[in-house]
């Protein structure tokens, strides 16, 4: 199929639309593991906060620097090619990465993500370049940009149910399987476009990176632009941690996060026609200003908690400034992204637009090194993980968030536990000295531990007091005069419940 460069249309060749499929499978699967990373990589695999910060640096940094030394060796096996070995690179490292929780697999996976997005990136858009000409390039570019955002959305929205419902480790899972649908996809219908036209070479590409690097002008631009993504880097660097460390399971963060690409979609075109005459330093300077708001607007919500209290239209007022502070991230973003570009080539010399602007991505590049290295540092002095507090903080922590609330039981009770016979009166009055009556017909059953937390146990019990069930396990640990321990039995109940004098749980 050829286009009709005199009439404008929607109609591209079947290539074009594989390609965007496969770029909707691979975003999707990209920002659902990606949202999520932060968190498995410290909770499930064990790095603390500042070797996760780390770790991310150096994977979201390379992964925006390799794309032109990937797209060089794309133009000599061929498009199709390439992206089947990017493909195959995803799934097994996503997959490898959910298999295993260790600190050797999580890098070997995180590598192999790395170069196989590195090498999608210039492939699918030089497809989408090729498959176009000059009259239809910027529709063509539209569809592009709209399934990346499609993509995105999508992944984060899937990875905020699956998170909650089954583990961190699931989204990967769902993200080898997606990149294992773009394979297919590639495998069956994807035809190698055109690759006529002279490609650089690895030392091409190298003198140009350092002739880049050597414009003080440009290189400036670069600096200050990605002060800007910086900031909204954070939103996968520390909003999540940040959230689960205030406010326990269940915020969802990754819901959050699907507010910029939201903003982006509605409001950028709208923004784009508004500021069309705008000079595009003006337009750069209006995006950089709104910035810094978004995170002050966040860092203002404990003093608006303690003003009108734990809940604002049914929100957290933590939740309700982070979601203006994204709000406002996506709204700057439309001010800054459109005329980025347009001020970056004004910076090359003549001759070398098209050098200057395939290395425009070092901003994200230098962001995200940045971005995940503080953030790394300021979660781990400022919202240090909870295993990290002493006793009395930690449990205060998880009087404060956690979904199940947990107090302790006098040993001697554990005689009056039975199978199938109604709750002992010893129990009903622990039950309520702590704020919590049972029911009449509240009766015992046997139960099993693991399913609470995994613990080591002598024996559980559950008790059924209609809509609620509260676990009684009797601990094999002995009681720690140091940590306050006054019993090894610990309850545990499914509604979310504050109690003050209560002992802290036994690690």
């Amino acid at each position: 199929m050829t286009l009709d460069a005199t009439k404008l249309g929607w109609r591209f060749p079947r290539t074009f639309w594989v390609a965007n499929g496969a770029e909707l499978f691979e975003r999707a699967a990209f920002y659902g593991m990606f949202i999520t990373l932060v968190r498995y990589l410290h909770d499930k695999v064990g790095f603390s906060d500042q070797a996760t910060g780390v770790v991310m640096a150096c994977f979201a940094s390379i992964i925006y620097l390799l794309p032109t030394f990937m797209g060089i060796m794309a133009d000599k096996i061929g498009f199709k090619r390439a992206l089947l070995l990017a493909f195959g690179l995803l799934a097994g490292g996503y997959a490898l990465l959910g298999m295993f929780q260790l600190k050797a697999t999580a890098i070997a996976s995180l590598t192999l993500i790395m170069f196989g997005g590195a090498i999608i990136k210039p492939v699918i858009s030089g497809t989408v370049a090729k498959c176009s000409d000059d009259n239809h390039r910027a529709r063509a570019m539209s569809i592009f940009y709209m399934v990346v955002n499609i993509g995105a959305f999508s992944g984060k929205f899937v990875a905020g149910d699956l998170n909650d419902r089954l583990g961190l480790h699931y989204i990967n899972y769902y993200a080898s399987g997606m990149a294992i649908l773009a394979f297919l996809l590639v495998a069956i219908f994807y035809t190698n476009v055109d690759m006529s036209g002279s490609g650089k070479t690895v030392k091409e590409a190298l003198a140009g990176l350092r002739t880049v690097m050597g414009n003080f002008r440009f290189l400036s631009l670069i600096v200050i632009v990605a002060g800007f993504w910086t900031i909204q880097g954070q939103l996968y660097a520390t909003m999540p941690t940040y959230m689960e460390r205030l406010l326990g399971k269940g915020t969802k963060p990754e819901y959050l996060a699907n507010i910029n690409p939201a903003v982006v979609v509605l409001c950028v075109v709208f923004i784009t026609h508004l500021i069309r005459n705008f000079k595009a330093e003006n337009a750069i300077g209006v995006g950089i200003f709104i910035i810094p708001f978004t995170a002050l607007v966040i860092g203002l919500s404990p003093a608006l908690e303690e003003s009108v209290g734990s809940s604002i239209i049914g929100l957290h007022p933590l939740t309700l400034m982070i979601v203006i502070g994204i709000g406002l991230q996506g709204l700057a973003e439309c001010f800054l992204s459109p005329k980025f570009l347009e001020y970056a080539s004004k910076q090359a010399p003549e001759g070398e637009v098209g050098l200057y602007l395939g290395y425009q991505h070092l901003t994200t590049c230098f962001a995200w090194a940045f971005g995940f290295l503080a953030s790394g540092q300021l979660l781990s002095q400022y919202c240090p993980a909870p295993e990290t507090l002493d006793a009395p903080a930690r449990h205060e922590w998880r009087l404060a968030t956690d979904t199940t609330y947990r107090f302790t039981l006098d040993h001697e009770l554990t005689a009056d536990l039975k199978n199938d016979s109604p709750v002992p009166a010893a129990v009903r009055e622990l039950f309520g000295t702590h704020g919590l009556d049972l029911p009449k017909t509240a009766t015992m059953a046997e139960s099993d531990a693991e399913h609470i937390i995994k613990v080591d146990a002598n024996a559980a019990w559950d008790i059924l007091a209609g809509d609620v069930t509260y676990s009684i396990i009797e601990t094999k640990a002995k009681p720690d005069a140091e940590s306050a321990i006054t019993s090894d039995l610990v309850v545990y109940a499914n509604t979310p419940r504050a109690v003050e004098g209560v002992s802290p749980l036994p690690q």
